[in-house]
């Protein structure tokens, strides 16, 4: 057996600065601590910090009056905001910068008079706080029969955003079906699918072609890790998302395929490492790591958490 190891692969910068803003969060002001929603969408992260004391809650209304409360990666709704306040929590913004681009155009354009229609996955936590800028103006849809569905006039005042983690080909061509159909259509002035969602993509698609198995790092709840493993099924290629080790089957491998090892942008690098410890055992794979392009974005943590001096 082969591995190909692809690089970009795991934590994106907006993970990287909601995990470090949730650790240092913990290291300043400790425990109790909480958290609206899953700081990312990966349980080994999630169990990590839950094993460190932090409370992950769904419902503001589940945190007591005058808590610190920190808002996760994806992004909450202004309900959410406006309750703590009201309540005295002290909250905490560890929103993707990429994710608030996609709020604050959601803003821009309701405020301009159009109706906006959002591609995206519903309920998905990204998608839930960004519709609720503007709830009564926008429209979520899933796929083309959604899209075929719309029932916009030909002058009505339309715009379209998207979920920053879909597939990048899957949506360009619904924002095509969009513009074909709604030709006044109008778009946000950059595409809304983070950097490291579509450096993840192009590199399966580069990196897959002549490989017999591609396996996906990442939890089933993560959107962007589900697509990669949807891209490399939609080249040909037998593809599998395992959580960690445990979830590798032996029975995937004859033992002389070509492997390519990936990783959603929510997966920790260190169960990347064990995955890969997992093959080399079980079937002596060598290890080459494919480099397709580098990352260098970074998002600073909250301006309240510099520093290290704990609170009790």
């Amino acid at each position: 057996m082969h591995i190909i190891l692809a690089n970009p692969r795991g934590f994106c910068a907006g993970v990287n600065m909601a995990i470090k803003a949730l650790t240092a969060a913990l290291e300043r002001f400790g425990t109790p601590l909480y958290a609206f929603h899953e700081i990312v969408h990966n349980t080994w992260v999630v169990k990590d910090f839950r094993r460190r004391g932090v409370v992950f809650v769904d419902d503001v209304d589940d945190v007591p009056n005058d808590s610190r409360l920190l808002f996760s990666a994806h992004g909450v709704a202004p309900s959410v905001r406006r309750t703590a306040v009201a309540r005295n929590i002290l909250t905490i913004d560890a929103t993707c910068p990429l994710v608030n681009k996609v709020h604050r155009e959601v803003v821009r354009f309701s405020t301009e008079g159009y109706t906006i229609i959002m591609i995206g996955h519903r309920g998905h936590d990204e998608v839930v706080g960004t519709v609720n800028e503007a709830p009564d103006n926008v429209r979520v849809v899933e796929n083309d029969r959604e899209i075929d569905a719309l029932d916009f006039s030909s002058d009505e005042r339309l715009a379209y955003l998207t979920q920053t983690t879909l597939s990048l080909n899957e949506t360009n061509a619904m924002v095509q079906r969009l513009r074909t159909r709604f030709p006044q259509i109008v778009g946000p002035p950059s595409g809304d699918i983070c950097y490291a969602t579509q450096n993840r993509q192009s590199t399966v698609e580069k990196l897959a072609v002549g490989t017999d198995i591609v396996l996906v790092v990442g939890s089933r709840t993560s959107s962007n890790s589900r697509r990669l493993a949807e891209r490399a099924e939609s080249l040909g290629i037998c593809s599998y998302l395992v959580d960690g080790p445990d979830d590798i089957a032996t029975g995937w491998f004859s033992g002389d395929e070509t492997v390519l090892v990936t990783a959603g942008a929510s997966a920790p690098e260190y169960i990347v490492q064990k995955c890969v410890t997992v093959l080399q055992t079980r079937f002596g794979a060598t290890l080459e790591e494919k480099i397709v392009c580098e990352e260098r974005i970074e998002f600073a943590i909250p301006g309240e958490l510099v520093g290290r001096t704990t609170e009790n």
